[in-house]
């Protein structure tokens, strides 16, 4: 066999074998591109209260605690801007506890007196459709398969490119879109003008997924490829003379030790530790909603336990940053999440122009041979 036979027959049986699974992604992964927008106006806040310039950090962690008394462990409270709703999450409920990742999911007036919505994890579309994308509803083993399913992706798609790359000399005659009786060489062309493309954003997503799915896997290659020196430790920090302190007060210490990073994210207290962890977003880093720069503020003595500046990390480690806002197209603004969101449609459209293909080529074969047959009889 020729390498562009090889090429075609390994394409084929890829296609066959991980299609179906890798449609529910893609198509998946195209409604969550814009999942906060969508979550947003299948569940309208009614927010009337946006009369505060910044979130009163204080006051919503005092609600979550009057409206959860039972809720011990800590709460996580996103920063969403100014005049905005509060989302807020505790990781490990009770009434969650055998389905795996299923965090309570809270969301506080921009007032922060208020609890306006709440609901489970995987009980409303977007998270539920988030499961699907990242776990095919399967839990970690899911995980896996679909991190396996992404490596097979990307063989899939460079033998796409091979069997289809042209001989020299023949490039304008294989770009083209040619007029053809027969509706294998229509379909052909189809999936050709498709695969073309979406090859480069398709690949692009494929790897970041593949590396976001199996990190354990795909960590050490990263950091063979990019070798640099190990990543310099927390920052340790002296204690400071004050005493029991507020989350308020815990935010002003956590924004004064890394100025010129934004507040994303607050996790209070545990009832196994005294200690805010507060997550920063700085100048480098480019993911806006969980950005990878963290402060350990101890509540009862306001010692700055730790500092973890991005910034200062490896090479691989800064990588790895990108390949989340990189895989949700959050870095590119809405010109990259119609690219991805328009990938991945494009993704379910090479399956099903793929096998409509393979059927049809497959039962003029048969047909052919059943003729065969009968003039030999």
């Amino acid at each position: 066999l020729s390498w562009r036979k090889t090429f075609r027959r390994l394409h084929l049986y890829l296609g066959l074998s991980v299609g179906v699974l890798l449609t529910i992604i893609s198509l998946s992964g195209s409604v969550l591109v814009y999942y906060p927008q969508i979550d947003l106006l299948l569940n309208p806040t009614n927010d009337a209260t946006t009369n505060i310039k910044t979130p009163n950090w204080e006051q919503a962690y005092n609600t979550l605690r009057a409206n959860f008394p039972s809720k011990q462990g800590p709460w996580r409270l996103e920063n969403t801007g100014i005049n905005s709703v509060i989302p807020a999450r505790y990781y490990n409920p009770i009434e969650t506890k055998e389905q795996g990742f299923a965090p309570l999911m809270v969301w506080l007036s921009s007032s922060s007196d208020k609890v306006i919505r709440k609901n489970y994890w995987g009980k409303y579309l977007v998270t539920w459709m988030y499961n699907l994308h990242f776990s095919l509803l399967t839990g970690a083993t899911g995980t896996l398969v679909v991190g396996y399913i992404g490596i097979a992706s990307i063989v899939l798609l460079i033998s796409g490119f091979f069997a289809w790359f042209p001989k020299p000399g023949q490039w304008v005659k294989a770009l083209k879109f040619k007029s053809r009786s027969s509706k294998i060489g229509f379909l052909y062309d189809w999936h050709k003008l498709i695969g073309l493309t979406f090859c480069i954003p398709l690949l692009a997503l494929t790897v970041t997924g593949v590396m976001l799915a199996i990190p354990k896997q795909t960590d050490p290659i990263l950091t063979a490829l990019v070798s640099d020196i190990n990543s310099p430790p927390k920052t340790q920090i002296q204690p400071s003379k004050q005493t029991d302190i507020p989350l308020s007060q815990a935010v002003l210490i956590a924004e004064k030790a890394l100025p010129n990073a934004r507040l994303a994210w607050i996790e209070t207290p545990s009832n196994l530790n005294a200690i805010y962890r507060l997550r920063f977003q700085t100048v480098n880093d480019p993911s806006y909603r969980f950005p990878h720069s963290y402060i350990e503020v101890n509540a009862l003595t306001g010692k700055l336990e730790s500092v973890f500046n991005i910034d200062k990390q490896s090479t691989a480690s800064k990588i790895k940053n990108w390949m989340h806002p990189l895989h949700d197209g959050s870095i590119g603004g809405n010109i990259l999440k119609v690219i991805w969101v328009l990938s991945g449609f494009g993704s379910a459209a090479l399956f099903f122009i793929g096998v409509y293909r393979w059927l049809v080529r497959t039962c003029l074969l048969y047909t052919s041979d059943a003729a065969d047959d009968s003039l030999r009889v």
